[in-house]
């Protein structure tokens, strides 16, 4: 056995019984697979359905726990409701994952489960994450973390285990295309999220499409440019008609945490 996939599942192995905030994305996809593959029904996946989730996002995480057999529960989660999460501060990712968390904690505690984990990687630890507070603070552990796998370790194992999903784009909540300090809202979320599966719909897969106000600001994978400039009539209308005035191509392509990119600009220049 891969010595990676071993150590992820020995940490497993000394669990009683696990909680894992399963988003559908591959990280936590491959934590709730070994998690089940060691403990049975002793694992249970849980996505927080919140706002900022696309909901074709949720269709897969549903789908995916049931292709695997694993027991999987939807909560709601109100993080929108917080003004300081509402208000869209640089460590706007702090206060949604204590919320995601403080839901957790509670679902786990009520069904008795012993341990809650999340999907984080090595490779998170390096971005700018205020989420890893919230972590941290909850006591929610992160077992890639402590087996030593970066992201291009997860896919290499999620393969290795048969996981549909190994080269699954990164995926990121909608609020992450709001530029900080400008207010996160359920009318932006769902503008955002009609855009984007828009613009999945013409067969591109890496997409964000970042709000500006009246303009959406579309980025794809790098490999993906050429196609989208000849289908950008087609995302034009796709912008438009989820309620954007503008839209237009980011010629640097899909990068991981665009707007965090200001965030370090303001740190330069300070």
């Amino acid at each position: 056995m891969d010595p990676q996939l071993a150590a992820l599942r020995a940490i497993f192995a000394d669990m009683p019984s696990v909680l894992v905030c399963f988003s559908g994305g591959v990280d936590s996809a491959f934590v709730l697979k070994v998690a089940y593959d060691v403990l049975g029904d002793r694992a249970l996946g849980m996505t927080a359905l919140s706002p900022a989730l696309p909901e074709r996002e949720r269709e897969e995480a549903g789908a995916l726990a049931k292709e695997l057999g694993v027991p999987h529960v939807l909560v709601d989660s109100h993080e929108i409701d917080d003004p300081q999460y509402a208000a869209n501060p640089t460590n706007r990712c702090y206060f949604c994952k204590s919320e995601l968390y403080n839901v957790a904690r509670r679902e786990a505690e009520r069904r008795g489960i012993a341990v809650v984990v999340n999907g984080t990687n090595l490779d998170d630890l390096g971005d700018h994450r205020p989420g890893l507070d919230a972590a941290r603070e909850a006591g929610v552990r992160a077992p890639l973390v402590e087996a030593g796998l970066t992201k291009a370790d997860v896919r290499r194992c999620a393969q290795l285990v048969d996981l549909r999903v190994w080269n699954k784009p990164a995926a990121a909540c909608l609020a992450s295309r709001i530029p900080y300090g400008t207010g996160v809202t359920h009318t932006r979320l769902r503008q955002i999220d009609r855009a984007e599966t828009a613009l999945k719909d013409l067969g591109l897969r890496q997409v964000r499409v970042r709000y500006h106000d009246t303009l959406a600001r579309v980025e794809v994978a790098p490999a993906e440019l050429d196609r989208a400039f000849s289908l950008r009539a087609e995302i034009s209308a796709a912008c438009k008609a989820a309620g954007f005035t503008y839209a237009t191509l980011d010629l640097d392509g899909y990068r991981l945490g665009s707007h965090n990119e200001v965030v370090k600009l303001r740190v330069l220049n300070s």
